[in-house]
């Protein structure tokens, strides 16, 4: 240390230490290559060199030496449900209050960053639980990853994510946009801007039937082309992003033409809805493993209830086929799990149901980092391993590159320059 003697009183001066990665392998997601032999230097949160081979470094200095290991930018999941999880009808409480939401999501935060997720979209949420949860995490309270996050989902009556859907008529009073049920223009702008008021990052929108919702059917449009228009316009005057839970194709072409940002699960996505995605750039997050999730469990007799069991059966095989069609068309894709349905924690498992889809290893890491940023409109400062970036890093054990059954083996997870788990 360096010390500064005046009238015989020594006052310390800190000098502040850098953080260095030795990486013996590091995925560059933005030329799609593996990177040999690298020193990543650290100061705060930020990336501020890469260097060639293993750098010395001074005695005030860490280092953390991940030679052995792939070390990757940090995952991005543009699809999770933080405080719920589905369960059987077996398996489900009588009563669920919202505070146990909320008490839930923090657990579910904390799993999915030590899964190697250090940022997060989520889209639809009963109450501000995302919301509350996003602030608390970026002031320090609690750890978990950066959230993005719609607030509640906005449906039409009866629609997908209408909350009051199997409830008998005098158990409720009628839902109001605030609620996140619409019905016509006038009501759409009311429902985005009670978002914006709520400190909302975006908007989500179900524009189709859904599998999981007690209703008859899982794809039908939901949304008029008006409404949908009303919904992207008065979003966009306020800086926000749209996304659409989406099944059947005629919802997603409206959507689309509408100028949303994201399809999420487009799961019978048509070649004309393909092609205008690729013509507005719209991205399209697959969330394969919901749909393994629910075409498994369709199996069970009374794990959903009837009138769910016929459309998770249906729907599940078809998000895989579709994946496999949207990527050899040329549709942008950004990684999403809908973890929720499925465990929180279990998000990994969407890389390899993508390279199995037909994907190859690496972009479809590239589609969990670069492409999820550029979706976020973040990439400036996430989603690379690049000089300038934030320091957002994941390190597996094997190459993920030549076993995509590797990306598993997490060893390492840093967010913001912080170390969050080092085996």
């Amino acid at each position: 240390m360096k010390f500064l003697y005046i009238l015989l009183v020594s006052i310390s001066i800190p000098i502040s230490s850098l953080t260095v990665i030795y990486s013996s392998t590091y995925i560059d997601v933005l030329n799609l290559v593996e990177v040999k032999k690298s020193s990543i230097v650290i100061d705060g949160n930020k990336i501020t060199s890469i260097q060639k081979g293993y750098i010395d470094i001074s005695k005030e200095d860490i280092l953390i030496d991940l030679r052995g290991m792939t070390l990757m930018p940090g995952f991005m999941d543009m699809h999770v449900h933080f405080g719920q999880e589905y369960l059987s009808k077996a398996q489900r409480p009588i009563k669920v209050e919202r505070e146990t939401s909320a008490i839930l999501a923090t657990s579910h935060a904390l799993k999915t960053l030590k899964a190697g997720f250090t940022t997060v979209r989520q889209v639809g949420d009963s109450g501000m639980v995302a919301i509350a949860l996003r602030d608390t995490i970026n002031s320090g309270q609690i750890t978990g990853p950066r959230i993005y996050t719609s607030g509640k989902s906005i449906a039409t009556t009866g629609g997908h994510a209408d909350p009051t859907n199997g409830l008998s008529s005098d158990s409720y009073e009628y839902p109001s946009p605030e609620d996140g049920v619409i019905n016509g223009p006038y009501e759409a702008y009311t429902a985005v801007r009670q978002r914006y008021k709520d400190g909302a990052d975006g908007i989500k929108l179900t524009v189709t039937g859904g599998v999981l919702s007690v209703a008859k059917s899982g794809d039908n449009p939901q949304f008029t082309i008006e409404e949908v228009n009303s919904i992207v316009k008065a979003a966009k005057d306020y800086g926000m992003w749209v996304a659409v839970h989406a099944h059947g194709a005629e919802g997603m072409k409206r959507a689309v033409i509408a100028g949303v940002d994201s399809v999420e699960h487009g799961t019978f996505m048509t070649e004309e809805v393909m092609d205008l995605m690729i013509q507005n750039g719209t991205y399209y997050v697959p969330t394969i493993s919901a749909g393994e999730f629910v075409a498994e469990k369709s199996k069970i007799d009374n794990y959903f209830p009837e009138i769910v069991r016929p459309k998770a059966a249906n729907v599940g095989p078809q998000i895989s086929a579709t994946f496999t069609k949207a990527y050899k068309r040329g549709v942008k894709i950004a990684f999403g799990t809908d973890a929720g349905v499925q465990p929180h924690g279990t998000n990994l498992k969407e890389f390899i149901y993508m390279v199995n889809s037909g994907m190859p290893n690496i972009e479809a890491i590239k589609a969990a980092t670069i492409e999820t940023a550029k979706l976020l409109k973040i990439d400036s400062k996430l989603g690379s391993i690049s000089v300038g970036k934030l320091a957002d890093l994941v390190a597996v054990n094997g190459n993920p590159i030549l076993d995509i059954n590797n990306i598993e083996n997490i060893s390492f997870v840093m967010k913001d320059g912080v170390v969050i788990d080092h085996d």
